[in-house]
């Protein structure tokens, strides 16, 4: 029995709330001062999001919401849980490095446009683990889709000597997301966990994790994190990214990942727009056609989804 009463509509207004967030968040990751570190940042963000997460958090908690600590769990499932919550939490810190890396190296468009690879990961991640069996449209769109990414890392050449390493950086982030939000979404469909419990426990573990990694990685590292802490464009990165992701929680408990991802696809035109005034960039004719082309094949994949999954379609198959 559902533990909770799913609506579309919800689903598709939160979904876009999400794309104007995500739209903004590479202009102020490229917009913090020179001095700042990818991995500094990175550490700051997420402090700020489990300062912004925690009050979310406490708040529920008092109204009687007690989501995940309003079941009894036996051993092997409260295991379980910790595991999730440690492997998705890690997947998320590493996931915030690469993208504030990605979108400082490879450019704030080129990187919003590769974070639109995630409904390939998805589809890949369906296809092995869930058996889903694609269409010959869909192995076409989806052939599209990956030489419109090639197209955009060799940076409109379509050669391999032109591949940017940064390019492949940054689809770093949507493979770690995809794989962890396939497994927070089984755990917001099974589970009564809230969305503000799921964010604030993920933002917590990812900021340890990256705690550790300054730790390991850079002498005196937790000390530049917490310096960058304090830092205008580390505390508003921090509130942006904490509401698009209990914006985005939200949205995937009413629908599949694969819809509220492919309604958010057009926010890299957003960031592009903004770009040109608050970050100087030039946008490239071969960077508009290659976002026109992954938007187009994203939509295609989604409707062909749509129409397979339907139940008078699924008859007439039959």
């Amino acid at each position: 029995m559902a533990l909770f009463a799913p609506s579309v509509g919800k689903g598709i207004a939160l979904s876009l709330v999400s794309l104007t967030l995500l739209g903004v968040m590479p202009i102020i990751s490229n917009l913090r001062p020179s001095d700042i570190g990818a991995l500094s940042f990175a550490f700051a963000l997420s402090v700020w999001q489990v300062v912004f997460a925690a009050p979310v958090f406490g708040w529920e908690l008092r109204k009687g919401t007690k989501g995940i600590f309003g079941i009894d769990l036996s051993r092997k499932e409260r295991h379980r849980m910790i595991l999730v919550a440690l492997f998705t939490g890690a997947l998320f810190g590493l996931s915030t490095y690469l993208y504030v890396l990605g979108v400082e190296k490879a450019g704030a468009a080129n990187a919003a446009i590769a974070v639109q690879a995630y409904p390939l990961f998805a589809i890949l991640w369906e296809s092995l683990f869930l058996k889903r069996r694609k269409t010959p449209l869909e192995l076409a769109l989806t052939a599209v889709l990956i030489g419109a990414l090639y197209y955009l890392g060799t940076g409109g050449t379509f050669r391999m000597s032109g591949l940017s390493p940064w390019f492949l950086v940054s689809l770093g982030v949507p493979l770690l997301w995809s794989i962890a939000h396939v497994i927070i979404k089984e755990e917001l469909s099974n589970t009564p966990i809230t969305p503000a419990q799921v964010t604030f426990f993920r933002v917590a573990i990812s900021t340890l994790f990256l705690a550790v990694v300054l730790v390991i990685v850079v002498p005196s590292g937790i000390g530049l994190g917490f310096s960058a802490v304090f830092q205008v464009m580390s505390a508003l990165m921090g509130l942006v990214y904490f509401l698009e992701l209990i914006v985005w929680f939200y949205a995937v408990r009413h629908i599949d990942v694969s819809l509220a991802s492919s309604i958010t696809t057009p926010w890299p035109a957003l960031t592009m727009v903004l770009a040109v005034p608050f970050l100087g960039d030039a946008i490239a004719p071969f960077q508009v056609a290659a976002l026109a082309v992954v938007v187009v094949c994203i939509y295609g994949l989604t409707l062909a989804s749509l129409r397979k999954n339907r139940p008078d379609q699924a008859m007439t198959d039959a």
